[in-house]
C-alpha cells in the first residue's frame, strides 16, 4: 500500500525535478496528516467520527481517493510513532506554507477537536503547542476556533 501512495504522489517514474517536487508535496501532506492524527489520538480515544472527519478532510483538501487517504493516514501514523516530537512536522509546514495556509490547517485541527462537541484538556494543550510550533498568534488561533464553531452552528 505504501508503494501505491508513493506512486500516486509521483515518487517514481518521473524526471528527477518532478520527483523532488512530488516527494516534497507528499512529505508536506504526511506532516499535515500527522498533526490531524496526533490531535485525534491525544485523548487516547481515536473515535470513528474523528477518523471519518480526517478521511473527509484528506479527500476534500487533497482530492484523494479513499484508499490513498487511508494510506496517507497509515504513513502519518508510522511517522508519528517514529518521531520524538511534532517539531519536524511543523517545521516542514512552516518552510512550505504561507501564514494563510497554516491558518487553514489550524481551522482543520479545530474541526477534529470539536467532532465530539467539546474540547478536553489534552486537546487544549496540544492546540496551544501547535499554535506556537506553526508560529501563529493567539488571536489567529482563537479566530480559527470561532470560525469553526460558527460554521458548526449555522446550517449550510
Amino acid at each position: 500500500m505504501l508503494n501505491s501512495i508513493k506512486r500516486f504522489f509521483g515518487k517514481s517514474g518521473q524526471q528527477e525535478s518532478h520527483v523532488g517536487e512530488a516527494s516534497q508535496e507528499h512529505d508536506i501532506r504526511v506532516a499535515t496528516c500527522a498533526l490531524l492524527v496526533e490531535l485525534a489520538r491525544i485523548d487516547e480515544k481515536f473515535t470513528q467520527a474523528e477518523m471519518d472527519t480526517i478521511l473527509s478532510i484528506l479527500k476534500d483538501k487533497y482530492a484523494l481517493a479513499g484508499e490513498h487517504a487511508d494510506a496517507l493516514i497509515a504513513e502519518a501514523e508510522k511517522e508519528l510513532d517514529n518521531s520524538v516530537d511534532l517539531w519536524q512536522f511543523a517545521n516542514l509546514i512552516n518552510q512550505n506554507y504561507s501564514n494563510e495556509e497554516k491558518i487553514e490547517i489550524i481551522e482543520t485541527l479545530w474541526q477534529i477537536v470539536y467532532v465530539d462537541g467539546k474540547m478536553d484538556d489534552y486537546e487544549h494543550y496540544l492546540m496551544g503547542k501547535l499554535k506556537n510550533l506553526l508560529r501563529l498568534s493567539h488571536n489567529q488561533l482563537i479566530d480559527a476556533k470561532l470560525k469553526v464553531l460558527n460554521a458548526q452552528k449555522s446550517p449550510e
